[in-house]
């Protein structure tokens, strides 16, 4: 009796291990298993929202507009005030380990904004820029050191230069010296 009870256990395991491993051999197979269907609860994973996936960043090609023609993607500069002033391109993103969609969990995404953020932010800098722009330290702010230095010599102008550095501020037409965007978190 304990022989038979001994037997049907061994089968069982060595039924549930085949089971297994057949399984897990169709599901690592690289063939499509089913065809894409737009109602399924599925979305190809390309149309993931941005919480969802984990992008790099654009490939700076510092000005060098045949590196990007030659690659298809990445950056010849950044920055821009203007939607229309911001160069697009797409990166290289991959799903998060958890989500489930279907299709390539690597992809390119397109309409990548060209933008890099730096320690430069507006309201500080302006705030510089009218408490202490006589002394040139908001130019300084901006890493634009010659300019500053000279506007800290002549007393900013002799406080000409000064209102007119308030004036480019808040038009928006001084920017940091790098070409980096102003940083949105105060």
């Amino acid at each position: 009796m304990r022989l038979n009870l001994t037997f049907f256990v061994l089968v069982g395991f060595y039924w549930n291990l085949i089971e297994c491993l057949v399984v897990t051999a169709a599901n690592k197979s690289t063939e499509s298993q089913q065809d894409y269907k737009p109602e399924g609860p599925l979305i190809l994973c390309k149309f993931l929202p941005k919480e969802f996936i984990e992008c790099e960043d654009p490939v700076d090609h510092k000005g060098n507009k045949t590196a990007k023609e030659e690659t298809g993607f990445g950056c010849v500069k950044f920055g821009g005030s203007r939607y229309e002033d911001v160069e697009k391109t797409k990166v290289f993103c991959t799903v998060l380990p958890d989500i489930e969609c279907y299709g390539p969990r690597t992809f390119f995404r397109k309409g990548i904004p060209c933008i890099k953020y730096s320690e430069h932010f507006f309201v500080t800098t302006l705030l510089y820029s009218i408490l202490l722009g006589v002394l040139g330290m908001d130019r300084f702010c901006l890493g634009q050191t010659g300019t500053a230095v000279g506007k800290l010599l002549t007393v900013g102008g002799v406080g000409v230069w000064w209102i007119v550095d308030v004036i480019l501020l808040v038009t928006n037409s001084l920017q940091p010296e790098d070409g980096s965007n102003w940083n949105p978190y105060v």
